[in-house]
């Protein structure tokens, strides 16, 4: 009897309900249900509705038992560093904000009293941004200290979401480690630096692994859902879940996860907290086997959603990569990695005044705005690629781009051509390819993600782009 897999797979403007089963030694994939995920402004704060996708997610499952394809098993990911806070009651303490709000604003400051960016990087890894968790929780302390006070726990985005559907509390290590709060080596979290900061300890539970079980639907879900999977704990942060859907190949190479963020990196046994690394603004994140995800936060396909949205959604993706190719020649590359492109009022706007001030043309139109945004993605991922073989010491042959970004051939040809390298791309369904395969994996439907990265490769096709001669 075919057993499928249900992968809720939340990214920061969508979320899919996903079913994957396997037949003869090949992952099928089928989307069940789609939602629109977006943060909203509250008082003025960028905030998630939490309750919302949770019944989004239970609607998938819904949609699922329908079709006669009740999931054995369960599992969430989502994107990175945001978490909620809880009361005795298991009720919410203050807001569910959203990386994009700008209250860490000058929270660096106040951290980098305590303890200095040197050492902070020394003992997480974990590269410096302004919307990481321990930013976040700065905040709170120096606002809202009451919040800490009445808070007993601490949970990231995809644990609150598994509480919601089973009323379990479990604090998952891929997810974890986004937090800017965990020691990489000892893969928990760093007690002594939390104490330092002045956060309360009780708030952080024991960590969990890729592969456990976390528990059933609570009633409730179970009756809107018509189904009882079991729910699991993939690597709950989607690029780990990515990472472990890479096909498998004879040698080693750069991986790029790339949608909303671009995160460009490599697989490596244990973490680089080198001096090095963190003038680089490289990060160590967990990954679902155990290993580290070395690898730069890029803005990634933000930009170009950013342009498209103000447009009024009028061109497809497809559209723009193809009207970004015809202006090609457009003389501006603008740095993709300031912070004024992570949350501006408008996108288009931005790149305009930075290719001002930085003495260049500005684009206008929509076809030059998306050559500028390509063509500046490729130069970002072409220095990334530098520092990565440098802080390394190897040289890589191939770059493997999974994710929605892969489906972009024009950004995947400018990639091939600014690196040198040969790029595969695909699997498109990447994160929910690898939240299945990690379910199959704790079920012990497979042996390991050894083999897993071999059924990937057998399962789906990757297209090839070469770096074309310089004319």
């Amino acid at each position: 009897m075919k057993q499928y897999y249900a992968a809720a797979d939340i990214g920061a403007s969508g979320g899919r309900l996903i079913l994957g089963a396997l037949e003869d030694g090949k992952l099928t994939l089928e989307t069940i249900h789609r939602f629109d995920n977006q943060m909203e402004k509250r008082e003025g704060a960028l905030c998630w509705d939490y309750t919302k996708i949770a019944d989004n997610i239970v609607e998938g499952l819904r949609l699922c038992t329908e079709a006669g394809k009740s999931p054995v098993s369960l599992a969430i990911d989502t994107w990175g560093v945001d978490y909620v806070l809880l009361d005795e009651n298991g009720d919410l303490v203050g807001e569910s904000y959203g990386y994009r709000d700008l209250r860490t604003t000058g929270m660096d400051r106040v951290v980098e009293k305590i303890i200095s960016p040197q050492e902070l990087y020394r003992r997480t890894g974990l590269l410096k941004a302004d919307y990481n968790t321990i930013y976040q929780l700065m905040s709170v302390r120096e606002r809202n200290p009451s919040h800490l006070e009445k808070a007993v726990s601490l949970l990231m985005t995809p644990d609150y979401l598994n509480y919601l559907l089973t009323g379990v509390k479990k604090w998952e290590y891929t997810e974890a480690s986004t937090s800017q709060l965990m020691d990489p080596d000892r893969k928990d979290w760093d007690f002594d630096l939390i104490d330092l900061l002045g956060l309360p300890k009780r708030l952080f539970g024991p960590v969990s692994f890729p592969g456990t079980f976390v528990g059933k639907l609570s009633k409730r879900c179970q009756e809107q859902a018509g189904c009882c999977p079991d729910v699991y704990l993939p690597a709950t942060h989607d690029t780990a879940c990515a990472v472990a859907a890479l096909p498998r190949t004879e040698e080693e190479s750069i991986y790029i996860s790339s949608g909303t963020w671009s995160l460009m990196g490599v697989r490596r046994d244990g973490p680089d907290c080198s001096e090095e690394s963190r003038r680089a603004n490289f990060t160590n994140e967990g990954s679902a086997d155990g290993s580290i995800c070395f690898h730069k936060n890029i803005m990634g396909l933000w930009m170009i959603q950013s342009v498209r949205h103000e447009y009024g959604d009028r061109y497809s993706f497809a559209s723009l990569c193809r009207m970004a190719e015809e202006n090609r020649d457009f003389p501006a590359i603008v740095d993709v990695q300031d912070n004024c492109f992570l949350s501006p009022d408008s996108m288009c706007g931005s790149i305009r005044d930075w290719c001002v001030a930085h003495g260049m043309k500005a684009p206008e139109t929509p076809s030059e705005m998306a050559s500028v945004v390509y063509r500046s993605l490729a130069a970002c991922y072409a220095k990334t690629a530098k520092e990565l073989e440098d802080l390394t010491g190897k040289k890589y042959r191939k770059v493997q781009i999974v994710g929605g970004g892969s489906q972009a051939a024009y950004l995947n040809q400018l990639t091939a051509d600014a690196l040198g390298k040969e790029v595969t791309a695909g699997p498109v369904e990447a994160s929910a390819i690898g939240n299945i395969i990690v379910q199959m994996w704790g079920r012990g439907a497979i042996r390991d993600l050894e083999e897993a990265g071999q059924i990937v490769r057998d399962s789906f096709p990757v297209e090839v782009f070469r770096p074309r001669c310089a004319s």
